[in-house]
């Protein structure tokens, strides 16, 4: 069952992402690729098509066991089916599904050259804009992993966004427990001493190839959302616990990086 706290940080999040994604959408008048890296379940694809938002190329990766399960699902759904056309050619074969416009492959993100083989194979262009997207995904992989993934991104994307949500400040007493109750579901945060603070987040995109970076915990992102977002979110299930909210959300933070070949305004994409 989803508690209020939890629901609260979970809109907390999908609203900033979504303010870090539309400004890109915006500024390339939907001219891109999206790329979500561990997308599991999310259904971002489907809630752009709603919206008219839909990019040139939308592309989903995780591993086999999830992509196999999120195949199955758009097969048997059928208002999952209705975002593709006739003309779009969906095909889902095993655990992935292609179509003219979207994606799902199944890779092990700590295998770069695996997910470029992959990318390339359904004909990612690394000269159009794209926006990467990874959200509680490299905080689990070994810091080389992960630094590799960032590094081949801003090596091989120079009109890119990358936007990263994860945990951190994990050094108190809040921070070691939510480690120890991840541990105890055998979800172990391999890589959050790396980057124990927000400084050192935003610091990981600058070392790897990466001309802009900044990274807000998600207290800040929370507090800079239009009053109107923040009554929406308050209001979707009671809490009187305040405190722990705060507790919550500067545990987390978002992390956005840029580079901006094309002189597009990118390093404007802000909160």
């Amino acid at each position: 069952m989803t508690t209020p706290l939890a629901a609260k940080g979970y809109y907390a999040r999908v609203k900033g992402m979504r303010i870090l994604l539309d400004q890109f959408l915006l500024q390339t008048e939907c001219s891109c690729q999206i790329i979500n890296l561990g997308a599991g379940f999310d259904t971002l694809f489907w809630l752009l098509k709603e919206e008219g938002l839909t990019p040139k190329l939308f592309v989903e990766v995780d591993f086999g066991v999830v992509t196999s399960r999120k195949s199955y699902s758009i097969r048997s759904r059928r208002k999952l089916q209705e975002a593709f056309s006739q003309d779009d050619g969906l095909k889902i074969e095993g655990n992935e599904a292609h179509s003219k416009h979207y994606h799902l492959l199944a890779a092990d993100l700590r295998d770069v050259s695996e997910l470029e083989s992959k990318l390339n194979k359904v004909g990612v262009d690394k000269s159009l804009p794209t926006v990467f997207i990874t959200e509680c995904v490299l905080v689990y992989l070994e810091p080389e992993q992960s630094g590799a993934i960032i590094n081949w991104a801003g090596t091989n994307f120079k009109t890119a966004l990358f936007t990263n949500y994860e945990q951190v400040n994990l050094q108190d007493r809040f921070g070691q427990v939510m480690i120890h109750n991840l541990r105890g579901r055998n979800c172990e945060l391999l890589g959050a001493l790396a980057c124990p603070d927000v400084e050192s987040h935003k610091q990981r995109f600058l070392s790897n190839n990466w001309e802009k970076a900044d990274a807000l915990d998600m207290m800040n992102v929370y507090n800079g959302l239009p009053f109107e977002d923040r009554t929406r979110i308050e209001r979707l299930e009671f809490l009187d616990e305040v405190d722990l909210l705060h507790q919550l959300l500067s545990h987390y933070c978002i992390t956005w990086a840029v580079n901006d070949a094309m002189h597009l305004g990118l390093s404007s994409i802000s909160f």
